[in-house]
């Protein structure tokens, strides 16, 4: 969450756009997000030379390095290129550079049409009206990195480097979030994020490896990911960037993610370009309709879909209303996802709490589906407060692995009650978290299934979910420990509040006495 002296420093850098003649909301943002990319670029650069020489491999080639052509008609020192050289420029120098150099470079970056980065920066154009306004915003930009460095500073962490750049991701995202609260444009209100831990947390329970195929069909900045990038970049190093198949997989068939919004597409491939992903698929496409053709597909789907929003009901493809007939998005889209993934294919997925326990016939099917014709692994229930400010919907993380011919045996439930920050609308750090708790557990099902269902964790056999008409809400399984409170024998109790009233009567008589003396 954006607080205190970096609240300050975004609101700050918010005006500093206004007073310069920069006032419509969304070129604002855009705009950011440019130069925060152009300044991840750099970063990103240097740490993946820095990593190709630890690796031995000493054949990585900087997008930086010797004469860069720009266009047909020029080319330039790459260095000057580098956010790191020309943020010290003067500011007609720094105008000229980035108007004429830099943002042409990052538009004509990935040359290859086909790619989704070239497809959504060939639209994109540099606004910033003067070379005042520029140096101000670069400079601005640079102490708000300067701060989330300091920040990274304290942090006990052995890979410093490496926890710098995952700062920098939840902060980009977090800085992302907050200026969307400021837009009143119509239609683009309510448009927020998940919360970085939560989309962590969800990638650590789904352990991605080398060989998955990975989508998100509702990919907004492409969160869920850059997270597995990340992930995947730390815990699978070796095994991607000492092949050279696995290698060109990564960066070039592995990631898939759809929208139906430009400016989040564009970003989305920012977003995992500065992560260290050349040419994800991150395309325009409304993933209900017919136009999206993607059947038996991925092996790992992870996705935190619309609950609301506009439906064009006679364009959803019509081998999801086959199985859950409905207009509600979150039902509509949970079914996608089975559609979507190939036998074996696993997903967790973020759905309001009326999925688990709505009595329509929508409703039913699509959890009859996961559990009787899948493999339904786990039902984690997540507080309200978790989307705070942004909304106050419950909600619950649904994992399962799509098998077409049943599997499900027992289902395990968490009662989330924390997560590591406040769940009023300020999001405050706070030391109650069961996340790490969450991932310890789910590594180990088999030492849940004794557990009680008074516990925070507890396994339910199929039958009782079945009996229960499908019913996926903890509380219908929950079973609350009453403890027996003791209390005096009657007597007692009406000889006590005698003795009471008795002294209370005294007390009242000798104030009488004192108020007439």
């Amino acid at each position: 969450m954006i607080a205190g002296e970096l609240k300050s420093k975004i609101d700050s850098l918010w005006e500093t756009f206004a007073t310069g003649g920069l006032t419509n909301p969304l070129n604002v943002i855009e705009q950011i997000t440019y130069l925060m990319f152009i300044k991840d670029l750099d970063d990103s650069d240097n740490r993946r030379k820095k990593d190709n020489i630890l690796l031995g491999l000493n054949d990585y080639e900087s997008i930086f390095d010797g004469e860069v052509k720009i266009d047909d008609d020029l080319t330039v020192d790459g260095d000057e290129l580098r956010w790191s050289t020309f943020k010290d420029f003067a500011p007609e120098k720094m105008f000229s550079i980035v108007q004429t150099e830099v943002f042409p470079f990052i538009k004509n970056l990935k040359n290859d049409e086909e790619g989704s980065y070239a497809r959504y920066m060939k639209d994109a154009t540099f606004l910033i009206p003067t070379p005042g306004l520029l140096s101000k915003v670069v400079g601005e930009l640079d102490d708000i990195y300067k701060l989330m460095d300091e920040e990274v500073q304290k942090d006990n962490s052995k890979n410093k480097e490496e926890a710098l750049i995952i700062n920098r991701g939840d902060v980009r995202g977090d800085v992302y979030e907050y200026l969307l609260g400021k837009l009143s444009t119509a239609g683009r209100n309510g448009q927020f994020r998940t919360p970085r831990h939560i989309i962590k947390m969800m990638v650590e329970l789904m352990n991605p490896q080398v060989t998955d195929k990975i989508c998100d069909p509702a990919a907004g900045t492409a969160g869920f990911l850059v997270e597995a990038a990340e992930f995947l970049q730390d815990k699978r190093k070796e095994e991607i960037f000492y092949s050279k198949e696995n290698r060109h997989y990564f960066h070039n068939e592995m990631f898939t993610g759809y929208d139906t919004d430009q400016t989040m597409l564009r970003i989305g491939a920012m977003n995992m370009l500065s992560h260290g992903v050349d040419n994800p698929n991150i395309e325009y496409q409304d993933s209900l309709s017919e136009q999206n053709t993607d059947r038996d597909e991925y092996s790992l789907i992870m996705a935190n879909p619309p609950f609301k929003g506009s439906l064009d009901y006679d364009s959803v493809s019509k081998d999801l209303l086959k199985i859950c007939k409905t207009k509600k998005t979150e039902l509509l889209f949970v079914t996608l996802f089975l559609q979507m993934l190939k036998v074996g294919g696993r997903c967790a997925c973020i759905v309001p709490d009326g999925v688990l326990f709505g009595s329509s016939k929508a409703h039913k099917s699509i959890r009859k589906e996961i559990i009787e014709n899948n493999n339904l692994e786990a039902v984690i229930s997540m507080p309200s407060g978790v989307f705070k400010p942004y909304a106050g919907v419950s909600t619950a993380i649904l994992i399962f692995t799509k098998t077409g011919n049943g599997g499900t045996d027992k289902v395990w439930f968490y009662d989330m009650t924390a997560d590591g920050f406040s769940l009023d609308d300020k999001r405050t750090p706070v030391k109650e978290n069961d996340i790490p708790d969450i991932i310890e557990r789910f590594n180990h099902l088999d030492k849940e299934v004794d557990r009680k269902k008074t516990d925070k964790s507890f396994m339910v056999d199929k039958k009782d979910i079945v009996d229960n008409d499908y019913d996926l809400s903890i509380n219908r399984y929950k079973e609350i420990e009453y403890k027996p409170v003791e209390y005096p024998p009657t007597e007692e109790i009406i000889a006590e509040i005698e003795k009471l009233d008795k002294e209370a009567n005294d007390a009242l008589q000798e104030l009488k006495a004192l108020l007439k003396d």
